[in-house]
């Protein structure tokens, strides 16, 4: 007897300002993808405008699903189903992923699965592992988003508690543009980091000390960070390189330790050993040492965050949401 036919899903990502398309397997296989960056044309602004990435992604959506398929070295006949990220994102963004995607599920007369994109940081954890990882508590950072999930299935989220003012990765841009570091923020601040000293200024970390509170708030480290500038006498141009490498350094310390802070708060609440970490911030060096180091039990009254191990549960039936056109 044949094996059965393997199910390809093209899957499209216009949320913000990168416009994104692969192909994947119906065993989670990443077969080729493609990214369209737009860093270039948001970095005087630092900051995405949303009208300027609209008509990016407009210009360049059909070539970078083109990529994705000759990355895969499939066509377009060979697509069994379209998956988008319908929401929450920037409205024209979505609009020009979505339009694309009704577009091919009816000419190519196939199904159309619509998909949360933050619930879908979190999916991305199980298809980096390979392995199930419900339930779990769910960690999304991003330059929008700062939200803990009870994540009790593919389908079962329940939102424990998110930022109540800025996203962390909001708060790493404008960091980033009063010390002079550049766009995106993420990345400047981390580099900047590495020549600096965590240690050389106090900065808040809201909310760390109150376990009851899964949240998140960084406005006030924003501000702190400006009158650190401006105690050096920097209020309108940055700082000295080695100041604001110290800066970079204590500002990403601070906001690394309320990440983990109040990701162990909500595994102690749920009860639960598994935290998966997805968004744009996860990428960070310092965040990831400190979940790894926390995981392999950490300092002394800590709960251990690991990802506990669990078998190969590869399908994507559970995941889809197939939508009306």
């Amino acid at each position: 007897m044949s094996a059965p036919r393997m199910t390809l899903v093209l899957t499209i990502e216009t949320t913000c300002d990168e416009t994104a398309a692969a192909v994947v397997s119906d065993r989670l296989d990443v077969l080729g993808s493609a990214v369209a960056s737009q860093d270039a044309l948001h970095e005087r602004f630092h900051g995405v405008v949303p009208e300027i990435a609209s008509r990016a992604h407009v210009e360049r959506i059909l070539p970078v699903i083109d990529e994705a398929l000759k990355r895969a070295q499939v066509t377009l006949a060979d697509i069994g189903a379209v998956a988008v990220a319908n929401t929450p994102g920037l409205a024209g963004s979505l609009l020009v992923g979505v339009s694309a995607a009704k577009a091919l599920a009816v000419a190519l007369d196939i199904p159309l699965i619509a998909v949360n994109h933050v619930q879908a940081h979190i999916y991305a954890c199980r298809l980096a592992y390979g392995e199930g990882v419900f339930p779990c508590v769910g960690l999304v950072v991003s330059g929008g988003h700062t939200n803990l999930f009870r994540c009790g299935g593919p389908l079962e989220f329940e939102m424990l508690g998110g930022t109540i003012d800025d996203a962390a990765g909001e708060a790493f841009d404008k960091v980033a543009a009063m010390l002079g570091l550049g766009y995106p923020g993420g990345p400047a601040i981390q580099r900047a980091a590495e020549r600096g000293n965590p240690r050389a200024y106090t900065l808040p970390r809201t909310f760390l000390h109150e376990p009851a509170r899964l949240a998140f708030s960084f406005s006030g480290l924003k501000t702190a960070v400006r009158y650190k500038i401006a105690d050096q006498g920097a209020e309108v141009t940055p700082p000295d390189e080695q100041t604001a490498a110290d800066l970079a350094a204590s500002f990403q310390e601070a906001v690394v330790d309320v990440l983990v802070g109040k990701s162990l708060d909500a595994l102690r609440h749920t009860g639960w050993t598994t935290l998966c970490v997805g968004g744009g911030v996860a990428a960070n060096r310092l965040l990831r040492q400190h979940c790894h180091r926390t995981s392999q039990g950490g300092p002394a009254g800590t709960a251990g965050a690991g990802r506990s191990a669990r078998p190969a549960q590869k399908s994507l039936n559970p995941l889809a949401r197939f939508a009306d056109l």
